[in-house]
């Protein structure tokens, strides 16, 4: 049973995400606990269990594992995975709810507008009509246009997100904010690194499969990659470097709690999405000092520079992923600089105080204008 009794002048916050697993939105909501725990009663609610759960305990919130919320479209787990939603905020009573991820948004906004919830927040880590294609696109595009009148306000991490949904009906400009990811400062590593590193999921719209024909294509040329991720794309990967033969050029590490000393031996980063809304794993790599090859997709552009911090190309170019990796391999002076203009760029704009203060900021007015 959940204590539903605040902290004397304090608010309570409700914050729910669809997962507690490893990823870029939970690393999000890790990185606002520490100011939410100094400011409001907070709750997280996810599926499961996982790094986010124990960043939640630690932090000193409370965290509750939902049972029905889950990533796949399920009209009878959704049913249940709403009424869950609502039963949670009729027994917390949060003044502030603040969703992430479609599937937490899109349920998490019926119930607690049902629930009587004054302030409803949803942040677009990236919207899920975008990533999807198809029959499960459409219906995605349908419900955040339906859940739009329940919000009080869409984050958006990037300028090419708050777009996107624009474009798609799914937010309202007069009730939409961007605020860029931030991450934690890191300390300079002596010396350069050696090899390529990767931090992603192993599932669509992550595209690994590009980047392993564009290693397998520039032969001997590229050093070896180390994969930081896991997901359920992981058996085909492990068949597709067994079928090219180049199985001993990776090393897969799977999901590990803090990709930082894989980022620190390593000398070039990369990520091969076919959609993203501002990734963490990459301005956790321009943290690390390191030059960028990614795909010019979703925020990417916007804080990757072509030429000045990195390499950017277009999605599912095998032939301009290799030569890029291979152009920063040939050239450790040129991926040196890269590197260090990344890490100016990401301390004076994405760190991770700015980012907490501009949530805190946010939460402040949009608490003080609710009913």
């Amino acid at each position: 049973m959940i204590d539903a009794a605040p902290t004397r002048g304090r608010k309570r916050l409700l914050m729910v995400i669809t997962l507690a697993e490893t990823g870029g939105a939970q690393t999000y909501v890790r990185n606002l606990l520490p100011m939410l725990v100094a400011h409001y009663d907070v709750t997280v609610a996810a599926h499961g269990e996982g790094p986010l759960a124990d960043a939640t305990r630690a932090s000193g919130a409370t965290y509750v594992p939902l049972m029905h919320v889950r990533r796949r479209l399920d009209p009878v787990r959704d049913a249940a995975g709403l009424v869950e939603l609502w039963r949670l905020c009729r027994r917390i009573r949060p003044q502030l709810v603040h969703l992430n991820s479609s599937k937490a948004g899109i349920l998490g906004a019926a119930a607690s507008a049902l629930a009587g919830v004054p302030v409803r927040v949803f942040t677009a880590h990236g919207w899920a009509f975008n990533a999807e294609t198809g029959f499960r696109a459409r219906v995605y595009r349908t419900l955040h246009r339906m859940i739009r009148p329940l919000l009080t306000c869409v984050i958006c991490v990037s300028e090419s997100e708050l777009r996107v949904g624009l474009a798609a009906k799914a937010c309202a400009r007069e009730h939409s904010e961007v605020i860029r990811n931030g991450v934690t400062r890191r300390a300079a590593v002596a010396g350069p690194g050696t090899g390529i590193v990767t931090v992603t999921r192993l599932r669509a719209p992550k595209d690994i499969f590009t980047l392993v024909e564009a290693v397998a294509n520039q032969g001997s040329a590229l050093p070896r990659v180390t994969i930081v991720g896991d997901g359920p794309d992981r058996a085909a990967l492990e068949q597709d470097l067994a079928a090219k033969k180049i199985a001993d050029r990776f090393e897969l590490v799977g999901d590990v709690g803090d990709p930082g000393p894989f980022l620190d031996r390593a000398a070039i980063f990369v990520l091969s999405s076919r959609s993203e809304g501002l990734p963490m794993a990459v301005l956790e790599a321009m943290a690390a000092g390191l030059p960028v090859v990614a795909t010019a997709v979703g925020g990417i552009p916007e804080v990757v520079h072509h030429g000045v911090t990195g390499t950017l190309v277009p999605p599912g170019d095998v032939a301009a992923m290799g030569r890029a990796l291979s152009d920063l391999t040939s050239d450790p002076e040129r991926a040196a600089a890269f590197g260090a203009a990344g890490r100016v760029s990401v301390d004076k704009e994405h760190s991770i105080e700015r980012c907490q203060e501009a949530h805190r900021d946010l939460y402040g007015r949009l608490l003080q204008a609710a009913p």
